[in-house]
């Protein structure tokens, strides 16, 4: 496993070791001991899964606010997504920027995006299956959002999404003196 500090303040990519023989393959994503050594979460009480048919698909950008803000080790299990992290912490020296990364079945490569940071994805193929290693549980009622094409982050996705819900469509052009309501 090889922990890589990334352009944004806390924003690490993990790089697998796989072991391959005759059986396959076996691969370690996630060493508690080696992530606190690196200051991150040791622990992820909370897994998810997120199955997205459609090429296209945007899912996000997604965040929780204190006292429910969440770290995330996001690993994509099969077909390609654009992944990408935003920056929300006032305090941080990288507030309002974004940093994205390719990550697919075949990568062996997640992305541990910490607490303050909103995160969301967009689809490169059919069939993408995510898996999410989550800090803390989901609280409905601290779950936040900022729109993908928001001016105040400029981010450059690959191609414009086909689907989107409409809750991700939603949310309020983000202030930085303010964080959004929603």
């Amino acid at each position: 496993m090889e922990l890589t500090q990334l352009s944004l303040e806390g924003l690490v990519a993990n790089a697998f070791d796989e072991h391959r023989d005759e059986r396959g393959s076996f691969t370690r994503i996630r060493d508690g001991a080696e992530f606190a050594s690196h200051g991150l979460h040791p622990d992820f009480p909370q897994s998810s899964v997120s199955w997205t048919p459609k090429r296209g698909t945007l899912r996000g950008l997604h965040y929780q606010v204190p006292p429910h803000e969440e770290a995330k080790l996001v690993t994509c299990l099969r077909g390609s997504i654009w992944d990408v992290a935003v920056d929300l912490r006032r305090e941080s020296a990288t507030f309002c920027r974004w940093h994205a990364e390719r990550l697919d079945g075949a990568s062996l490569r997640s992305l541990y995006v910490p607490e303050g940071f909103a995160h969301g994805f967009l689809t490169l193929s059919d069939e993408v299956l995510v898996l999410y290693q989550i800090s803390s549980a989901h609280e409905p009622g601290s779950a936040r959002g900022v729109r993908w094409n928001d001016p105040a982050f400029m981010i450059d996705w690959p191609t414009p999404p086909a689907i989107i819900s409409a809750r991700d469509q939603s949310f309020e052009d983000f202030r930085p003196e303010i964080r959004s309501a929603r």
